[in-house]
Formats: C-alpha cells, structure tokens, sequence
C-alpha cells in the first residue's frame, strides 16, 4: 500500500496486490478501495496484479477542488446491480457503460449497492473470466 501523488498534487492511495497482467478495480461513490478487497484478493491469488485505489476525496486520497469529474475516472468493465437502491441503475451502470468508450457491462439481477460484499464470490469469478477473455 502506498501513495501516488497527482499532477493536481492530490495523494491517491493505491493498494497493489499480486504479480501477472493488471487488473484495476475502481470503486464508486461513497466507497473506498476497500470494497474491491476480497475480489483484489481472489484475483491476485489467480495470477492477476490487482490494483485498487481510493478516488479523489474518498478513503485515504486527500482531497481536492479540480479533476472530480469522469476524465479522471475511467473504468474499463462497469458492474452494477439492477435492484440498487442508492444509485439507480439508469443513473450508475447503464449511465456509466454508455459513456465510457468500449466499456463491458455486468449486470447482476436483484443486486442492490452492496454488490461487492452481497455477491463476493460471484464477482470474484467474473472479474478473473473478464480479464482472461
């Protein structure tokens, strides 16, 4: 676990678990890296470098005025559950796949915002069959 420090001089706090090809697992509002800790770890016992950070403002970043906006967050695999509750489906996963260029988009039925503690298991095995295909 460390720091990274941004052009914005803003602290990113990054944990880098494992050794293979990258995986980077970004967490949503109000969340830290925290919440990707038991799939970061399922990948990285699967041969997957898994990296997790705490975006700007949340967890152990420090926070700051500028860069808060989707430039500076850019997922490659949205996952969202369909019966979220804080954060409407429309609203997170279909917003968030269509605006994010070749995006992949998981959608687990019944799932509400707690996706990463409700279905860790799941989640664990898609993210490892997501970045081996």
């Amino acid at each position: 676990m460390s720091f990274v420090t941004t052009a914005y001089g803003t602290d990113i706090y990054v944990k880098d678990w494992g050794e293979g090809r990258p995986v980077i697992l970004a967490h949503g509002w109000p969340l830290s890296s925290d919440s990707w800790e038991a799939q970061q770890y399922h990948l990285a016992e699967n041969g997957f470098r898994a990296v997790a950070h705490d975006r700007r403002g949340h967890g152990r970043s420090t926070q700051t005025w500028h860069g808060n906006d989707m430039d500076h967050y850019i997922p490659t695999l949205v996952i969202h559950g369909d019966d979220d509750q804080v954060v409407p489906f429309p609203v997170g996963g279909g917003a968030s796949a269509a605006i994010v260029k070749g995006a992949a988009l998981t959608v687990y039925e019944g799932a509400p915002h707690g996706i990463t503690d409700t279905h860790k298991q799941q989640l664990a095995d898609d993210l490892v069959q997501f970045v081996k295909s």
